[in-house]
């Protein structure tokens, strides 16, 4: 049979489970009468007809087999592929089995005895729809979902500042990757705390997906809390460490991040690198990559020490911080990498624009490094940017 281009003559392709050789010719006979657009498959028992499952529209299923018969084939069927419509047929005797059928996940039954062509072509034909409808209504389901927890995991990742002092300013910027719709470990913090000393945090848990990025809210999670309980730098990180250890789901997995505690009078910072790069300082009408020891970045090594820096900042100054899909993006068509120095020249061109550049920087680079990558990044970024105004 060859199917038209109209949409309801278009060919499905059935399977049909029967063990009687002369109901099958039955049914082939009553499709030929009205000339239905279906290409039949068939199989002799559930066995045969599993192989035999994809790339079927539907399955035209006799519920007394020789191996399963009833609802255990059924059960068997949509276990083995729960998306390919499904209708039974029974005999007259069994009609409530193929009720029961249908509560199991069937979409439709028939009586043997009772059908004709028009009839069976009808039912097939409604069956596939159904089963596509009950697809795209399940997808829809799932993707509202995702979207549910997705949105719980970005407000654990991406929190509102503790900040109390006026003279800072903090912006964030949060891009996710083009090539995939999961959430990667990328997070960020800032926490002013009792003495005036403000914390700052970006970090990244390496790898892609919800289990990523319920770690990295852990890690937030635990710097926060550390923080805010005014615990020394040192301890704040190796907490954060344990506790990546103990709840990552692979072993080997870390994390990198970059710690920045400014003073309480604003001109000196303390940065600390666990295996991140370097924040971007603006200062003096120029722009610099500070500099620190760079620690192992959180689980890979037991007992680590990150030894800090202390960053000279001036009086008026912003500092950028980012995770690192923001410098390895490509440079125009080559291989080229558009690493942090890079970075430094992108952040003095757009102060070059005068006072309250720092209102869209983080949108302008986001938007620059697409640019040069011909595309939106691979990767996600997560980006801060403290200024100071006095």
């Amino acid at each position: 049979m060859v199917a038209d281009r109209e949409p309801s003559r278009q060919l499905i392709r059935v399977l049909l489970v029967e063990d009687d050789a002369g109901d099958a010719m039955l049914v082939e006979e009553l499709l030929a009468e009205v000339d239905a657009p279906i290409r039949l498959t068939r199989a002799v028992s559930l066995t045969a007809a599993k192989p035999l499952l994809a790339g079927q529209d539907c399955v035209l299923l006799d519920l007394g087999l020789p191996d399963a018969s009833g609802l255990q084939a059924v059960r068997e069927l949509k276990e083995a592929d729960d998306k390919t419509a499904l209708v039974v047929l029974t005999g007259l005797a069994d009609a409530g089995q193929g009720v029961a059928a249908v509560a199991a996940g069937a979409q439709d039954y028939l009586v043997k005895g009772q059908v004709d062509g028009d009839l069976l072509a009808r039912v097939l034909r409604y069956a596939v729809e159904r089963a596509r409808s009950e697809e795209v209504h399940r997808q829809l389901r799932d993707e509202r979902l995702l979207a549910m927890e997705k949105g719980r995991l970005e407000r654990g990742l991406l929190p509102t500042p503790v900040l109390n002092d006026d003279a800072l300013h903090v912006q964030t910027r949060y891009a996710a990757g083009r090539e995939r719709m999961l959430l990667g470990g990328d997070f960020y913090d800032v926490v002013e705390t009792d003495d005036g000393t403000v914390h700052a945090i970006v970090g990244d848990v390496c790898g892609h997906g919800p289990d990523e990025a319920a770690l990295g809210v852990c890690l937030r999670v635990a710097w926060r809390a550390m923080v805010i309980a005014g615990r020394p730098v040192p301890e704040v990180l190796d907490t954060m460490q344990r506790v990546l250890v103990h709840e990552r789901h692979l072993d080997g997995l870390f994390a990198t991040a970059s710690m920045l505690s400014v003073a309480p009078d604003r001109r000196t910072a303390r940065l600390h690198l666990a295996g991140h790069p370097p924040p971007v300082l603006w200062a003096d009408n120029k722009s610099t990559l500070l500099s620190a020891p760079v620690g192992v970045p959180l689980g890979v090594l037991p007992g680590a020490n990150w030894v800090p820096a202390t960053i000279d900042l001036g009086d008026d100054w912003s500092v950028l911080m980012y995770t690192d899909g923001l410098i390895e993006g490509r440079v125009d068509d080559s291989a080229e990498r558009l690493g942090a120095d890079r970075l430094v020249q992108m952040v003095c061109a757009a102060a070059s624009a005068g006072p309250g550049w720092q209102r869209t920087v983080l949108d302008d680079l986001v938007r620059d490094v697409c640019v040069l990558n011909d595309g939106d990044l691979v990767d996600d970024v997560a980006t801060l940017l403290i200024t100071r105004v006095r």
